[in-house]
């Protein structure tokens, strides 16, 4: 694939997610917030792992989610991101690699274990995640392939990619090196609770490196700090060229210099939301790559979000060319 050129080159937390089914009470007993996201310790990890139900192993992290979907639409992937060199990041990188993902990242060796996400799924489809970032932490500015970054169209940054220190240096040089190269830089700020404890470099970031924002009506309102979607949206539109906001069942908004375009929600059966936001950005950028409008992005970013909670799991298990055809 070197000598090709990438639609997207995604960069994020490597992770294997763990899926399963619990009540309520589940969460309530353990005080997490649900549809939220909690970095956890390894001691928290083990014995959160250790009363789960039986769960679904599946390799996830929320941008190797969205270069995964966006390669079952057709687009050209590849994906930054950091591994151990053990059993779990040789189930992640055969995942993404069968998904159609160039994935160049070296393996940490002799360091903290490849990243999981224990994700509780509640009896409505919510999910409330619970991340050991492991391997994560260690992805820095080295990691950051220029080579890589300079022949990607877009280049999609995960919000959650936050947390670890080294990481935000990571993002700043992706983006310096993606503009220079006269490429489009896109972030998605991943969660509300991400955004609260960075919203700073957050709001630094979307006003001064970035091109296309991905978010949920939460998301931004927590980057703008407030709970009205409009005057969110607002802002948005004044910080980034594009904006695509995503409203639930209510469809997105996609907001650029040409206007605003509402877009329907395709029609879905919710199973599990894990990866609706990442597969709508997916589809969006697939279709955005193609030079496609964004009203048309939209409808792809709808179709795909639809197609991924109708089931366990955050990558497709449908014919996704089909289906936006």
């Amino acid at each position: 694939m070197n000598s090709q050129s990438l639609d997207i080159l995604g960069i994020g937390n490597a992770i294997v997610d763990v899926l399963a089914p619990v009540p309520d009470s589940f969460l309530l007993d353990r005080d997490l917030p649900k549809g939220g996201m909690s970095l956890i310790s390894t001691e928290e990890a083990e014995a959160l792992y250790a009363a789960m139900p039986p769960g679904v192993e599946s390799s996830g992290g929320s941008a190797a989610n969205t270069c995964a979907v966006a390669a079952a639409l057709g687009a050209k992937v590849g994906f930054l991101g950091k591994v151990a060199k053990d059993t779990l990041g040789e189930v992640f990188a055969h995942d993404i690699c069968a998904a159609g993902v160039h994935f160049p990242t070296a393996r940490l060796e002799g360091g903290a274990p490849t990243a999981r996400c224990l994700i509780l799924v509640s009896p409505d489809g919510q999910r409330t995640m619970n991340t050991y970032l492991g391997a994560c932490v260690s992805f820095g500015e080295a990691d950051v392939d220029e080579a890589e970054v300079a022949r990607a169209a877009i280049v999609y940054l995960e919000g959650y990619l936050f947390d670890p220190p080294a990481a935000q240096a990571a993002f700043r040089k992706a983006a310096r090196v993606a503009r220079a190269a006269g490429r489009q830089v896109a972030i998605t700020l991943s969660d509300p609770f991400c955004v609260g404890r960075h919203r700073d470099a957050f709001l630094d970031f979307v006003r001064n490196d970035a091109d296309i924002l991905f978010a949920n009506e939460a998301e931004v309102s927590a980057l703008y700090g407030t709970e009205d979607f409009e005057q969110a949206a607002a802002q948005a539109a004044r910080d980034v060229s594009i904006a695509a906001l995503t409203r639930s069942e209510k469809g997105s908004v996609i907001l650029s210099k040409n206007g605003r375009d509402a877009v329907e929600a395709a029609p879905a059966r919710v199973v599990d939301t894990t990866g609706a936001g990442d597969a709508y950005a997916a589809g969006f950028l697939a279709a955005h790559a193609r030079g496609l409008p964004l009203a048309e992005a939209g409808r792809w970013g709808s179709i795909a979000a639809a197609e991924v909670i109708g089931h366990f799991g955050a990558r497709p298990q449908a014919d996704l060319k089909e289906m936006v055809a």
